[in-house]
């Protein structure tokens, strides 16, 4: 990775994509973070990853469902940083429900955010990487893009469409110095992983750290909940030089989850 370049990092205001800002920050980066928070929140956010070795760092609260939105977001930041080396799309929601009974709003919101953005994203991100002649998308997908679960249709199928993607993007860019991967998280103790918590415990009885135990024990052998600050290392890793050869794979830390 090379020293004073832009990342860009959406859903970047909390869970992952902080974590994923706070490593390339650290390495010299200029930061761009989309996603959601309070006007002195996202100020705090800002000062910390300056903090942290951005030189700058700036926040576009673009709306991930808007196409238009998405791509102005991404040719800002490149106008504004002269181009866009690394692009990490992190932002994502969750909408649980069994699919006779899941809104057709929800089914489109969580489609247009996890996966249609990424795809817009990543398309005006390619182009000023082909003009730099290197660049690097992370796409955070999950351990449900590779196995379901009941009640998540949308979340399943956006993260599933977010690994072909991944494929297809990567070996259009194949003979460049442009990689595209994918990262695949088991549960990661995210605001949209805590909601989900709450709302078993509220559901069973129990206290929240039981049911949180209940619910990484349910899936990954390992019982311990993948570390958000791991994933920004990966990420850091994919996007530096021995990774070079890396691209159109998903790299999976599940905890074992999907081995079983």
């Amino acid at each position: 990775m090379m020293g004073a370049q832009h990342a860009l990092i959406t859903g970047a205001t909390s869970g992952i994509g902080l974590a994923i800002a706070r490593r390339l920050a650290s390495q010299g980066m200029n930061i761009t973070i989309g996603g959601l928070g309070a006007d002195d929140e996202i100020a705090d956010i800002c000062k910390s990853l300056i903090r942290a070795g951005a030189p700058k760092t700036i926040h576009d609260p673009a709306d991930m469902r808007d196409p238009v939105a998405v791509r102005h977001m991404i040719d800002v930041a490149a106008d504004r940083f002269g181009g866009i080396a690394i692009l990490v799309n992190n932002a994502g929601i969750q909408h649980v429900a069994p699919v006779t009974a899941f809104p057709p709003d929800k089914w489109d919101d969580v489609l247009a955010i996890n996966l249609s953005a990424v795809f817009h994203a990543s398309a005006a991100a390619a182009v000023h990487m082909v003009a730099a002649g290197w660049g690097r998308i992370i796409n955070i997908s999950s351990v449900h893009g590779l196995v379901a679960s009941p009640d998540k249709a949308a979340y399943v199928a956006a993260k599933h469409g977010v690994i072909g993607l991944t494929k297809t993007m990567a070996l259009e860019h194949a003979r460049g110095a442009i990689t595209v991967n994918a990262i695949c998280p088991g549960w990661v103790k995210t605001p949209l992983v805590e909601q989900q918590i709450i709302k078993r415990a509220k559901a069973s009885g129990k206290s929240f750290d039981e049911e949180a135990n209940r619910l990484v024990a349910d899936k990954m052998p390992s019982w311990t909940f993948t570390d958000a600050d791991d994933v920004a290392a990966a990420v850091q890793f994919l996007c530096g030089p021995a990774s070079a050869s890396i691209t159109g794979t998903s790299l999976i830390m599940d905890g074992g989850w999907t081995a079983q």
